[in-house]
C-alpha cells in the first residue's frame, strides 16, 4: 500500500494520469494513517470530475468544493492520494472504457476487473490503496468486488448523501467501497455512516429462493450454505420468493427506468456539445 506522503506508482493502470488530485488526512482522526482513491466521479476541489469521458471533462469547471464523503473521510484522517478510472459516464458493467483502457485485475490478469468502479477495484486489489470509493447504479462496486476478490456492497440507497458526485440516476445511485479486509470496510462504514451502525443482531433473515435459483449452481453451492449460516446466527429464517412474477420483469423495469434517468442527466450537455 502507498505511503501517505508519496506518490502512487501505477503499474495497472488503475488512476487517472491526468488529474493528481491529493488531499492529506487530518491528524489524529479514526481513519489516520489509512489511503485512499476515488472513482472519477467525486469532486475534488480544484479538480475537474471527469467521468471517465474526455469530452465530459474538457466542457467542465473544476470543482469548488470536495464530495461530502471525500471531506469527511479526509476530515477523518484519509489521505486522498488519486482519482481512479471509471467505465464511461458509469455506464458499463466490464470495467472497460474506449478512451482510458481497461484497469489490470491483479487476481486475474487475463481477465476484466468489472465495472464501472473498475479502477478503485483494480487500486485495491493491487495493493496501492487501502480503500477505494466507488458507486453503485446496476451492481457498479457488487461486481467489480466480486471480480477482483473484494470486500464491496451496495448500501441502503439514500443511507450516504450523493452531494458532489457525478449523478447516474438518482433513483439509483449509492456510493460503496472496496477493500481487502473487512476490519478495514467496518472502519470507514463507522466513519461514513456516523457511528450510527445499530449494536442489535437482526432476529429474523429471509432467504430469497428465487434470486439463489438465478446463480449458477456452483456459485449457489458456495453461497447457500453461508447464507443459512447467517441465518442461524439470527435465530430464525424464512424463505420467500421475492419476484412471484419473475426476476426478469424486475431487470427489465429496472433497466428502463435507470436508461431513462441516466439519459435525463445528460441530455442537455450531449444537446449543447453537439
Amino acid at each position: 500500500v502507498a505511503s501517505a506522503n508519496q506518490p502512487i506508482v501505477d503499474n495497472l493502470d488503475a488512476f487517472c494520469k491526468d488529474t493528481d488530485a491529493y488531499l492529506v488526512g487530518a491528524p489524529g482522526g479514526p481513519l489516520f494513517g489509512l489511503t485512499f482513491a476515488a472513482k472519477d466521479i467525486f469532486d475534488v476541489a480544484g479538480h475537474v470530475t471527469g467521468g471517465g469521458n474526455p469530452d465530459w471533462k474538457a466542457t467542465h469547471p473544476p470543482a469548488e468544493k470536495n464530495a461530502w464523503i471525500i471531506q469527511t473521510l479526509v476530515d477523518a484522517g484519509a489521505a486522498m492520494v488519486g482519482k481512479t478510472h471509471t467505465d464511461e459516464l458509469t455506464r458499463g458493467i466490464l470495467g472497460e472504457n474506449a478512451h482510458y483502457g481497461t484497469p489490470i485485475n491483479s487476481k486475474a490478469k487475463d481477465r476484466v476487473p468489472g465495472g464501472s468502479s473498475s479502477g478503485s477495484a483494480a487500486a485495491v486489489a493491487g495493493g496501492l490503496v487501502d480503500f477505494a470509493l466507488g458507486s453503485d447504479t446496476g451492481g457498479s462496486v457488487r461486481i467489480p468486488a466480486s471480480f477482483c476478490g473484494l470486500y464491496g456492497l451496495r448500501p441502503t440507497h439514500g443511507r450516504i448523501p450523493l452531494e458532489g458526485i457525478l449523478i447516474q440516476a438518482p433513483s439509483y445511485d449509492t456510493i460503496g467501497w472496496f477493500t481487502k479486509d473487512a476490519k478495514t470496510y467496518a472502519r470507514v462504514a463507522e466513519v461514513v455512516f456516523g457511528n450510527t451502525i445499530p449494536e442489535t443482531s437482526p432476529n429474523r433473515i429471509v432467504i430469497a429462493e428465487d434470486a439463489f435459483e438465478e446463480a449458477d449452481p456452483e456459485v449457489a453451492s458456495v453461497l447457500l450454505p453461508i447464507a443459512e449460516k447467517i441465518a442461524a446466527l439470527a435465530g430464525s429464517s424464512t424463505k420467500a420468493r421475492l419476484a412471484p412474477n419473475g426476476l426478469t420483469e424486475w431487470a427489465s423495469q429496472q433497466n428502463i427506468l435507470q436508461s431513462e434517468e441516466a439519459w435525463e442527466s445528460v441530455k442537455d450537455w450531449v444537446d449543447t456539445v453537439n
